[in-house]
């Protein structure tokens, strides 16, 4: 199990960029495969991107693909999605989530498949 805390969101303007982060606690972050999701005011959560423990698979849901990016820093337990060209529907509470996996270069889209959560960032992009 790890401890999960998210960072990086604000209001910003429609076409700006902004970068959120996801902390772990602990010593095997590098055993997990990550993810975020987001969950827009009375909508189910979704998923936007994920990435493998190794960090050399990626995947994204198509809404994102081309303006967000998901990277991760093995060495300093976390994991980073990178959002640009961001338009109003985008905004949305954005979470990170967490699977332990044994292949290095598994990704996961499904979000029952994630054990670990963090509490949330509130990402608001204005018209």
């Amino acid at each position: 199990q790890v401890q999960l805390v998210e960072s990086g969101g604000g209001l910003v303007q429609a076409g700006g960029s902004l970068r959120l982060s996801c902390t772990a606690s602990g010593r095997t972050f590098s055993s997990y495969a990550m993810g975020w999701f987001r969950q827009a005011t009375e909508k189910e959560r979704e998923f936007v991107a994920a990435i493998s423990r190794s960090g050399g698979s990626t995947y994204y849901a198509d809404s994102v693909k081309g303006r967000f990016t998901i990277s991760r820093d093995n060495a300093k337990n976390t994991v980073f999605l990178q959002m640009s060209s961001l338009k109003p529907e985008d905004s949305a509470v954005y979470y990170c989530a967490a699977a332990k996996v044994t292949f290095a270069f598994t990704v996961i889209s499904s979000k029952t498949a994630y054990g670990d959560w963090g509490q949330g960032t509130q990402v608001t992009v204005s018209s």
